[in-house]
């Protein structure tokens, strides 16, 4: 029988300081999405210390996303463990699935979860599907839509441990709250033909949405339509950016024309990565950084 070959990660940084031996003590934060896999490790110390990033191939992407992350888990080092006599201390997975909802905690009920994702997709969910809720410190519910086969395999992969799915922009609801307060902070998060836009006022959240784009035309059309419906001016506003852009984006080209105050961001404050991540872009991975910093 013929084994998969493991895909290859496009980013790879591990510290030499970590010890294999404290996974117990160590959390591991994954993100997930239909075309790309995403781990960084935690150590016993809290500090980023092992990041690896992969890429699923357009011919796979419409197979189960479950074949490819097996293929991958199955030869990696790391991952592959499921030895329940050292779990590790946390597993966290962000998935960047099609539905999200955010609701006011007051106004939450568990049993009703489905039916707010039913009103955000205007249809129920399928039956492979259903609505997982995570609580925010802020006083909110995410609510959003997890495959069972997806949730299953994590299951079966670290059995009797401690698994906490969320949802992306969960992630970077919690990334941009660690942003220092100011009276206005609008971030753009980008990957591939989608960017999330989430504005916090006073450090309060205030807006989070998440737009689909084919070209950067489409995309300085959204971000402009939603800062004209939040009242803010293009001209004055202040911009952080993060993901998959760089200076030379034709998407950055494009939104500097309209809005002068562009600026790459940051690793939030409370994250601290070893020595070995100096060399990448801190505006890269906002919503991982952000999964390594929720509680729970």
């Amino acid at each position: 029988m013929q084994t998969e070959a493991s895909p290859s990660p496009t980013i790879s940084i591990r510290s030499d300081l970590f010890d294999p031996a404290q996974i117990d003590k160590s959390v591991l934060c994954i993100e997930v999405a239909k075309d790309r896999f995403r781990f960084l490790v935690l150590d016993a110390n809290r500090h980023g210390c092992w990041l690896e990033d992969y890429t699923f191939s357009s011919l796979l992407s419409e197979r189960p996303i479950t074949e490819a992350l097996s293929a991958l888990f199955q030869q990696h080092p790391l991952l592959q463990s499921s030895d329940t006599t050292q779990p590790w201390q946390q597993v966290r997975v962000s998935l960047n699935s099609t539905s999200f909802t955010l609701i006011p905690t007051p106004l939450f009920r568990k049993e009703y979860a489905s039916s707010y994702l039913s009103l955000v997709r205007g249809g129920a969910l399928p039956t492979h599907e259903y609505a997982q809720a995570y609580a925010h410190e802020e006083g909110f519910y995410s609510v959003f839509n997890v495959e069972y086969a997806l949730s299953e395999y994590f299951s079966a992969t670290y059995p009797l441990q401690t698994i906490t799915f969320v949802h992306q922009t969960s992630a970077l609801i919690r990334a941009t709250a660690a942003h220092p307060q100011t009276a206005q902070s609008l971030c753009l998060y980008f990957e591939d033909e989608f960017v999330t836009i989430l504005l916090r006022a006073d450090g309060k959240l205030t807006y989070c949405n998440r737009f689909g784009f084919k070209n950067a035309q489409d995309l300085t059309y959204y971000v402009l339509y939603v800062i004209d419906e939040l009242a803010l001016e293009s001209l004055s506003v202040a911009i952080l950016l993060y993901g998959e852009i760089t200076p030379f984006a034709d998407t950055f080209a494009r939104l500097a024309q309209f809005l002068p105050h562009l600026t790459f961001g940051h690793t939030p404050q409370g994250l601290t990565l070893s020595a070995d991540f100096n060399d990448l872009p801190e505006h890269r991975y906002l919503s991982l950084y952000g999964l390594a910093l929720l509680n729970g």
